[in-house]
C-alpha cells in the first residue's frame, strides 16, 4: 500500500487569529500530516446580497455579516507568514479558492494542489480555470449527484487536468449511518482516477477504514478545542484524535501486506519451535 496524502483542514478555524493557524500548523506537522489546507473567499463576491447587511453577534462584537466574513478572511501579509512558516515546519500548505479572484490570489504561491471545496463543484469557471494552472486539483463531491459530478470530473478532463476526487458526506457533523464509505470503491470503478475521503464526523476510524476501502487522500478538519466558537469545530478533531488518526493510517499502510498466504521469517521461528521443521 503506498502512503496516503493526509490533509489537516484547518480551514476557517483560526477565527481570523494568525496565532492560532500557527498552532494548528504546529499540530499537524507533530502529527505526521503532509499538508495543511485554509480557506480563501473575497467575501464581496461570495456573501450573497440579502445576507451582507443581517447583523450577526460574534466574539469581536455585533457586526454585519460581511464585516464578519473580512474579519475572518487572511490577506497577502497573513498567508506570506503562513508560507514561511510551513516551510520551516517542513509542511505543505494550500487553501481553497471559493471565486475567481481567490483562485488567483492563491497563485501567487508555490502550492501543490487546489482543493475545491464541495459548494463550488458546480462551478465551471472555477473547476475548469484551476484545470488550467498546471497545479494538482482536489474536489470533494459532498452534496452532489451523480450527473453533477460527472460533470465536474469532464470539466477536469477536457482541461487536461491533474485531478483526484474525495468522496464526503458535507454535514457537519457527519452522521455514521450517511457516510457511505463504500461509494469510494463506486467513484474508483466509475472515474478511474485517484480517489480520497474527506470527513467530518466525530469517529477516526471511519478515516482509517477509508484508506482500506482505496482512500489514497484523507482530509479532516482539525481545531484545538471543539468547544471554541465557530461553525466548523464541532465538525473537527482534536490535536490528540489527529495523533491518532494519523497513527492508525500509518499502522494500516503497514499491516495492509501484499494479499500473500506465507509463512513469515518470524512464524518460521515458531513453526520450528512446536512443529520440528
Amino acid at each position: 500500500m503506498s502512503k496516503t496524502y493526509i490533509i489537516a483542514e484547518i480551514g476557517i478555524n483560526h477565527n481570523g487569529d494568525l496565532d492560532i493557524a500557527k498552532r494548528l500548523i504546529d499540530v499537524a506537522a507533530l502529527s505526521g500530516c503532509d499538508a495543511v489546507k485554509f480557506q480563501k473567499r473575497n467575501p464581496d463576491v461570495c456573501v450573497p446580497e440579502h445576507q451582507k447587511n443581517v447583523m450577526r453577534e460574534t466574539p469581536w462584537g455585533t457586526m454585519t455579516y460581511l464585516d464578519y466574513k473580512y474579519r475572518m478572511e487572511f490577506g497577502k501579509k497573513e498567508y506570506d507568514e503562513i508560507d514561511t512558516y510551513c516551510r520551516e515546519k517542513e509542511i505543505e500548505w494550500s487553501a481553497s479558492p471559493w471565486d475567481m479572484d481567490s483562485l488567483e490570489f492563491l497563485l501567487q504561491y508555490d502550492i501543490p494542489f487546489i482543493k475545491i471545496p464541495s459548494a463550488m463543484i458546480t462551478n465551471e469557471q472555477l473547476m475548469r480555470e484551476s484545470a488550467q494552472t498546471g497545479k494538482k486539483v482536489i474536489f470533494s463531491a459532498g452534496m452532489s449527484t451523480l450527473s453533477e459530478t460527472d460533470k465536474a470530473v469532464r470539466w477536469m478532463s477536457e482541461e487536461g487536468g491533474d485531478f483526484a476526487l474525495l468522496h464526503c458526506n458535507s454535514s457537519y457533523p457527519a452522521p455514521l449511518e450517511d457516510l457511505n464509505l463504500r461509494c469510494i470503491q463506486t467513484l474508483r470503478q466509475r472515474y478511474k482516477c485517484q480517489v480520497g475521503y474527506s470527513g467530518h464526523e466525530f469517529r477516526l476510524g471511519t478515516s482509517v477504514a477509508a484508506v482500506y476501502l482505496g482512500a489514497t487522500i484523507i482530509e479532516r478538519h482539525i481545531t484545538l478545542d471543539r468547544t471554541m466558537w465557530g461553525s466548523d469545530h464541532l465538525a473537527s478533531v482534536e490535536p490528540q484524535g489527529l495523533i491518532k488518526l494519523v497513527k492508525g493510517i500509518r499502522e494500516l499502510e503497514i499491516a495492509y501486506g501484499d494479499g500473500i498466504k506465507k509463512v513469515t521469517d518470524e512464524e518460521r521461528k515458531v513453526r520450528k519451535k512446536l512443529r520440528g521443521y
